[in-house]
């Protein structure tokens, strides 16, 4: 199975397997292949084909590459943190409400909440959320509904750092000395030429 010239990219130590690494594990598995010679071929570890032998296998010792793919897409989709937009979307239907019937910021509205026990913490989602939540446009408030959000500028100022002062410029100087009738007033050349030295 060496390829002297082979133009397919090989699978990278630390990346998820793909279909084409699934069908050769399920091609060298069905010749007789160990774990070891398979991993050596895919550049992966050994524990990583003995977990995939394990998922996608049917029926005794048959591994079928679709059904490990299958598999692995349906975890992949359970994996990750899930959003608590559609969790939490009584308190943010009673924020909506609270907003626009009662003229509420969306900070009183969590404070009045938790402070009356209308909701529980853990029903609750935090200030800074919901107007995440009001950035993506999944709320019905938009930015311009907040007059304080609109007014404030956000970006923070940049002080400059090691700003030199030289002094004022000789562009500014009085158009007197051009005279050059006051003493004290110099203008010379103090750079040394490269080629004729003076």
């Amino acid at each position: 199975m060496d390829h002297s010239y082979s133009n397919t990219k090989p699978h990278q130590k630390g990346k998820h397997l793909t279909l084409n690494d699934r069908t050769t594990i399920q091609e060298l598995h069905s010749k007789g292949y160990s774990n070891r010679a398979i991993a050596r071929e895919l550049n992966c570890s050994p524990s990583t084909v003995g977990y995939e032998l394990k998922r996608g296998t049917v029926s005794l010792y048959r591994y079928k590459a679709v059904e490990g793919q299958s598999t692995y897409e349906l975890h992949r989709s359970k994996c990750g943190r899930k959003s608590l937009f559609l969790r939490r979307h009584k308190f943010i239907d009673y924020v909506s409400h609270c907003f626009h019937n009662r003229g509420w910021s969306l900070d009183a509205c969590v404070g009045y909440a938790l402070a009356k026990g209308i909701f529980q913490k853990d029903q609750v989602v935090s200030t800074k959320t919901l107007y995440n939540y009001v950035d993506l446009g999944l709320m019905d408030i938009k930015n311009g509904d907040l007059p304080e959000k609109v007014k404030r500028n956000t970006k923070t100022r940049r002080a400059r750092v090691n700003k030199r002062i030289l002094g004022r410029s000789i562009d500014e100087r009085s158009p007197r000395i051009e005279s050059r009738k006051d003493f004290g007033h110099w203008e010379c050349d103090l750079v040394l030429g490269h080629k004729t030295k003076d």
